[in-house]
């Protein structure tokens, strides 16, 4: 699922940032930025997924809720810093012509930060009043429900309840307003963000509960099941004639398309589960699943390449089969990256090259 969210990413970054003339007014680039709302989902998805299974762990060794919590925050503050140091660089690779208000811009690994800081601190909660016996179920619902919470709450806090008393670097973890005065849909604030994560965590406790690991393919047909179902709901809230918030706008802020899109992420979970069970991912070298292992350098490379001052291809003067051959380069050398971080013992190669 990582290695599907790079692939995705990649092809939204270049086609936006290389596309030119006509060819940004085609249905090719809407639909290339219809995709790109999936890689942020994604991505805090498997954060959430991936927190689960570390706390799952260490709750299985009796491992106390404050030192769960502990544990987890300092891993989410790694992730945040990492986030503010990837756009210390951006602006300094930039200097002269970046604006030094890029230096607070709310992007992917700043939420995905956030994201596992706010879950540490809900889990730590959770554990610490939940009945022992009940721990995993406190855990789903939690989940579950700070989840529905951050979507409900986003469309008055991107409109009618903004805080904008506060200053703007702060309410653009909110509402994503930074300094242009309304919230911008490009970037990626707690409202509605970080709700994909907390999704995530209650799937991930759902996934790794005895009866899921001893039935891992039924529960991730039921997830698919569940999500299909989501895709109907979603609809019908979307055409119902009674709606419950004043500015209503499907494609940004609306409880309805994050509905939609969790539903995506679920049926998404069991056609990778497939894949890597049944299908071409069991035959040999897989290079979804050859990203997935080192999504954060290959997003952190990419971007120099793509929108940076090294990029391959002019900025936004492009046609589409330029730009698409533009992208096959950003996939292999991506994928040629990952392959010597994981493949390669540098760490021995240094070792033997060093004199006794």
């Amino acid at each position: 699922m990582r290695g599907l969210a790079c692939l995705l990413m990649f092809q939204t970054h270049c086609y936006d940032a290389w596309l030119g003339g006509d060819a940004r007014k085609t249905t090719f680039l809407m639909y290339s930025q219809l995709l790109g709302t999936f890689p942020a989902p994604l991505f805090l998805f498997l954060a959430g997924i991936s927190f689960a299974l570390v706390t799952d762990k260490l709750v299985r060794k009796e491992v106390s809720a404050g030192e769960i919590t502990r544990k987890m925050l300092r891993r989410g503050s790694e992730i945040f810093a990492f986030g503010l140091l990837f756009r210390l660089q951006e602006y300094l690779i930039s200097w002269g012509w970046a604006p030094w208000t890029d230096l607070f811009r709310v992007d992917i690994l700043n939420t995905i930060g956030i994201s596992m800081i706010l879950m540490a601190l809900v889990c730590g909660i959770t554990l610490h009043l939940a009945n022992p016996q009940r721990r995993r179920s406190a855990l789903i619902a939690t989940g579950v429900l700070v989840a529905a919470l951050i979507a409900l709450l986003t469309p008055p806090l991107w409109t009618n309840w903004r805080p904008s008393r506060l200053p703007w670097p702060i309410e653009s973890y909110i509402n994503g307003v930074h300094n242009l005065g309304t919230p911008q849909p490009w970037l990626f604030p707690i409202f509605p963000w970080t709700a994909f994560a907390f999704v995530g965590l209650a799937a991930g406790f759902i996934l790794f509960s005895d009866w899921a690991r001893d039935h891992s393919s039924r529960t991730l047909a039921l997830f698919a099941v569940a999500g299909v179902g989501m895709f109907a709901v979603s609809r019908w809230l979307d055409h119902t004639p009674m709606q419950t918030y004043s500015v209503y706008d499907y494609w940004h802020t609306s409880p309805n398309f994050f509905l939609l899109r969790v539903g995506f992420l679920l049926v998404i979970a069991f056609l990778s589960y497939a894949w890597c069970r049944w299908g071409f991912g069991t035959r040999g070298f897989s290079p979804l699943i050859q990203l997935g292992q080192t999504s954060l350098l290959v997003y952190w490379v990419h971007i120099e390449f793509v929108y940076g001052r090294f990029s391959i291809l002019s900025r936004r003067a492009n046609n589409i089969r330029t730009a698409s051959i533009g992208l096959l380069a950003i996939f292999l050398m991506m994928l040629a990256l990952s392959m010597l971080r994981t493949r390669v013992d540098w760490r021995g190669m240094f070792n033997k090259s060093s004199p006794n």
